[in-house]
């Protein structure tokens, strides 16, 4: 579950401590100061504790902190998240260490169970529209095969089982392990850089609320993918044409998360707007190749996905965009 930095408020069990607690990528986060008031410790025995856990490889620093960029202030501000929180709480000995660590436990687990309710239903839901679909279309053909139809009757029959025959050729492609990356584009118009992207995710931002978590970059991951969709062995592009690239890159920002928060939104956002880029977003008749509601399923599907499960994914999502859509 992608939380979003939500704020919680946490009140100690002695009503002495009330914290303002930050909700997000499934732990909780603190300050430095915030810790000083939980724990009741000066800001010097925090400090220490918290160089010692990383000095001493307990914990790593880089995947344990978060910087957040406050508005109107010059320097971010550093968040710590529960493991280290935890730790912190270990080496003070400190009772309400403990009382926050089974709060911080209960709220996480409650996030946890509410998210995974929420993605079996709609996983329940994709695969029973999808059987419904699989069954409407073989009624169509049977109903073609077995009745005499007067020919506006027999044109809309076949027009209903032209449109989605492709969708589910892809299905049962995808079913026996069989898809294949064919009919693509190769002349690129456009190469997309480290520097426009955030330029447009920056502006992007604005439409959100203007979040100071959004598009705030975690570590050098982005720049990573990007880089990866222009890798090439032996002088040849790993990734030759503009589909490959621009289903990588779905791939790629979904699933580094390098973002504080938005990446499943900017990752959308990127798809779209380097094929667009490319001239290779609308067909000929000035049709979207992929729909919203498709592009939602895609990058939901990418996120659900397991780590071996991405060339059989990049290859449905470049089936999908490709000449033949």
């Amino acid at each position: 579950m992608d939380t979003k930095g939500e704020i919680l408020i946490y009140k100690a069990p002695d009503g002495e401590a009330r914290l303002d607690v930050r909700l997000e990528d499934e732990t909780v986060w603190l300050t430095q100061s915030q810790m000083v008031d939980l724990f009741e410790r000066d800001r010097t025995v925090i400090t220490k504790h918290i160089n010692n856990i990383f000095k001493e490889g307990e914990l790593v620093e880089k995947s344990n902190v978060h910087f957040l960029h406050i508005a109107n202030s010059d320097r971010p501000v550093k968040l710590y998240n529960l493991d280290v929180i935890i730790s912190v709480g270990y080496r003070i000995k400190s009772q309400r260490g403990t009382q926050f660590r089974i709060w911080a436990n209960k709220i996480l687990k409650d996030y946890l169970v509410k998210g995974y309710s929420v993605n079996e239903k709609r996983l329940q839901e994709q695969s029973r529209q999808l059987e419904e679909l699989k069954h409407t279309v073989k009624l169509l053909a049977n109903v073609m095969a077995n009745k005499d139809l007067n020919s506006d009757e027999a044109t809309g029959l076949l027009n209903v089982i032209t449109d989605y025959t492709y969708a589910l050729d892809v299905l049962d492609k995808y079913d026996h392990q069989i898809l294949e990356i064919r009919d693509t584009t190769s002349r690129e118009l456009f190469k997309i850089t480290y520097a426009e992207a955030i330029k447009a995710i920056n502006g992007l931002r604005d439409k959100f609320g203007g979040s100071t978590l959004f598009g705030n970059e975690k570590d050098e991951s982005f720049q990573s993918s990007l880089g990866a969709i222009y890798q090439t062995f032996d002088g040849n592009d790993v990734y030759p044409s503009i589909e490959e690239k621009a289903a990588n890159l779905l791939y790629f920002v979904v699933k580094n998360h390098s973002f504080s928060d938005g990446n499943k939104r900017i990752a959308a956002f990127l798809f779209v707007w380097f094929l667009e880029k490319n001239k290779i977003l609308y067909g000929a008749d000035g049709s979207k190749r992929i729909g919203d509601n498709a592009l939602v399923a895609l990058t939901l599907m990418i996120a659900e996905s397991k780590p071996d499960q991405k060339d059989m994914i990049v290859k449905v999502v470049v089936n999908l965009i490709n000449q033949k859509n």
